[in-house]
């Protein structure tokens, strides 16, 4: 039986229903229209209504029972300390991929929980394995047609399935998604490609079967499985070759150029760094079907260089004077950075931008992104460079929300140590252009 979370409010707004009705910080949150509320798609449903009750049980113990008139979806004014208003759901497969159990011991317990929560999918676009939902979370998400959900499907071999998620239960949770589908539960979806395991005919397969289901499920990304230098004991895996990422790309051209003429989109997108690998020139803008798979690495580095083109044409005004700007990126999107700046000091004298590529040691130099760079790698290939007048750092570095980087190594730290000022660049080509000039 689930247990009942108590949902306790942590914030009331100023001049809001609530505060009218003296809902204080501290209140618990029991019913609404005499429903028990299990979290927050509950809560939003429940309170889209022109009249309800509320009933909050107060610090004293208290109950009060507020009958509440207001415009249809009008927000109550409140908040609660649990934003997902219930505990986050936990994954219990052992994945073949799975990058948390490649990481070493002794870094933040938070690392460590693997979400395979169907509601983060919905709310910040998790990818979920559908194995821990149960038939009552996919009847909830038809219920309040929470969409678009994304799925992580791997491949729609069901026997495949069960081996690369060592889950008995994998094969039998793609009817899930079906199931959501013919719901009208917009999907989109995720294959992280195994060398020898999902790829060839098994991926030709994965994109036939799911391409039955478009235009409800929209888009499905193909990403190279990470490897760090941490896989003792864990299922022998091989990085892709430049061979293989040529023909990985074969694949995905192939089906893109079948399934457009039909349906309007492109489906399968294979990640930027396979077209880094193989050495092959970024698609255009238009193949990214309006960027659906941006957070899984497919179309960054396009849409990184498109609107640094758009704001370099602006020719934006300089008036720092003689500068030098030292750039910090992963190994893969090195050669991008590089031409950005070149192009920069072009048409910028005054400004001299170094780039430097930081080589992933503390997981292993087979992962190059930027996103999994640490405070300790960055310090130790900068400490005795000359590094100028600032370092500029990728956002993505940084934990969502914060200044410290995967290592608990903080932004201050690093710049004292450095003794350079250091700033945060978000993730734009116009944020990049404005960064550099200091605008």
């Amino acid at each position: 039986m689930k247990k009942n979370v108590e949902h306790i409010i942590d914030k009331v707004e100023s001049g809001s229903i609530a505060e009218e009705l003296e809902m204080e910080v501290g209140d618990v949150l029991l019913e609404i229209n005499g429903q028990r509320i299990e979290d927050i798609f509950d809560y939003q449903y429940y309170t889209q209504d022109e009249y309800i009750e509320v009933l909050i049980r107060k610090p004293s113990g208290e109950e009060w029972l507020l009958e509440i008139d207001k415009e249809y979806d009008e927000d109550l004014g409140i908040s609660f300390e649990n934003g997902l208003m219930d505990d986050y759901r936990s994954c219990h497969n052992k994945c073949i991929f799975c990058f948390i159990d490649q990481m070493p011991k002794g870094m933040r317990e938070t690392l460590y929980f693997k979400d395979d929560d169907s509601r983060l999918s919905f709310l910040q676009g998790n990818y979920v394995t559908l194995t821990n939902m149960s038939d009552e979370d996919v009847d909830r998400i038809i219920k309040y047609h929470l969409s678009p959900i994304n799925v992580s499907f791997q491949t729609t071999n069901p026997e495949l399935r069960c081996k690369m998620l060592n889950n008995r239960f994998a094969g039998q949770a793609l009817e899930k998604a079906w199931k959501l589908a013919k719901a009208g539960i917009t999907m989109n979806g995720q294959i992280v490609l195994c060398k020898g395991v999902n790829d060839g005919e098994e991926l030709e397969r994965s994109i036939r079967d799911l391409s039955e289901f478009l235009p409800t499920l929209e888009s499905v990304s193909v990403v190279p499985v990470g490897l760090s230098k941490y896989r003792d004991g864990l299922y022998p895996l091989e990085p892709f070759t430049k061979e293989d990422a040529k023909a990985v790309l074969d694949v995905i051209h192939r089906w893109q150029e079948k399934l457009y003429p039909e349906y309007g989109l492109h489906f399968i997108h294979a990640s930027d760094e396979w077209y880094i690998l193989a050495e092959e020139e970024m698609p255009a803008e238009e193949t990214y079907d309006g960027y659906l798979q941006l957070e899984n690495g497919v179309g960054m580095l396009r849409l990184l260089m498109n609107e640094f083109e758009e704001t370099m044409a602006e020719k934006l005004p300089y008036k720092g004077g003689m500068r030098t700007v030292s750039l910090v990126t992963g190994r893969l999107a090195y050669r991008f950075i590089k031409e950005m700046a070149d192009r920069m000091m072009e048409a910028y004298p005054e400004l001299t931008i170094q780039v430097f590529a930081i080589r992933n040691d503390f997981f292993g130099e087979l992962i190059t992104v930027s996103g999994l760079l640490t405070g300790q790698d960055i310090l130790a290939q900068l400490k005795d460079k000359k590094l100028g007048d600032k370092v500029l750092l990728p956002q993505n570095v940084l934990r969502s929300g914060e200044t410290v980087f995967l290592d608990d190594m903080t932004v201050a730290q690093l710049e004292k140590t450095l003794q350079v000022p250091i700033d945060i660049v978000k993730s734009s080509g116009r944020d990049f252009v404005e960064a550099i000039l200091n605008n």
